[in-house]
């Protein structure tokens, strides 16, 4: 009798440092908008979401991702602690774009009330706060990809200095298309293709997530700290900081 083959699970990761390497040879010096064009409608295709927060400079990349796609999967994690602003932001992007496949994730409700009953964890532990409120959801929403696209970009703090375009965590291709992007490219584009700001942007607030956690940008301060003002804290846990090499 013939050996019985025997069934296996291939654990491997779905992508490695190495393929993160080669994309970014094989895209170097290629702009971003075309760069996402030809993965969203080629290889990438089904298989990757782009994540927003829909904060101040979000118009940008899902502009890009809207003209390259606009099926493309959306994935916003509404904490429960947005600004309305940001939500009312979020709405006029979708129309504006013509995005077609948004999809919101919330906490799930059993850890709410679980770990959070009152809904002050974020004032004594900001990071248990956004792993319940953040994390968590968003791993869910990614749950279903083999890749993703982060609007990251290296200027906004010293934690992102050494952004690279592609990474890999967990086994999922990470894309940060505007990685090398300043200010005044971004800006550049928002007139360019006149894209509505975001309200709270005029007001002072550079970098914007939970309202209890976000708070207005002093002159000279790195854009993103009015995030998590008074506690150490860089990141809400969904990125890690990049270390340059």
């Amino acid at each position: 009798m013939a050996e019985r083959a025997l069934d296996r699970i291939d654990v491997r990761p779905t992508y490695t440092d190495e393929d993160a390497a080669a994309y970014e040879a094989r895209f170097a010096g290629v702009p971003a908008p075309d760069m996402l064009r030809t993965l969203l409608t080629g290889e990438l295709h089904g298989q990757i979401a782009a994540v927003s927060s829909f904060g101040t400079e979000s118009a940008v990349l899902l502009h890009m991702v809207a003209s390259a796609d606009p099926a493309t999967p959306v994935v916003f994690t509404d904490t429960l602690k947005m600004f309305p602003e940001t939500l009312a932001y979020r709405d006029t992007l979708v129309a504006r774009l013509g995005l077609l496949d948004v999809r919101v994730i919330q906490p799930d409700p059993a850890l709410l009330a679980a770990k959070d009953p009152d809904g002050i964890r974020h004032g004594y532990d900001p990071d248990g706060c956004c792993d319940l409120r953040k994390v968590e959801p968003l791993a869910r929403g990614l749950a279903p990809f083999e890749a993703w696209i982060s609007g990251r970009k290296g200027f906004q703090a010293g934690t992102r200095r050494a952004l690279p375009r592609f990474e890999v965590e967990d086994g999922r291709l990470k894309l940060n298309p505007l990685a090398d992007w300043d200010k005044a490219a971004l800006d550049g584009y928002f007139a360019a293709y006149d894209l509505p700001r975001h309200p709270l942007e005029a007001e002072g607030y550079l970098s914007i997530g939970c309202a209890p956690c976000t708070s207005q940008v002093k002159p000279g301060e790195d854009p993103r700290a009015g995030r998590w003002r008074g506690f150490d804290k860089v990141e809400c846990g969904i990125h890690r900081p990049v270390s340059a090499i």
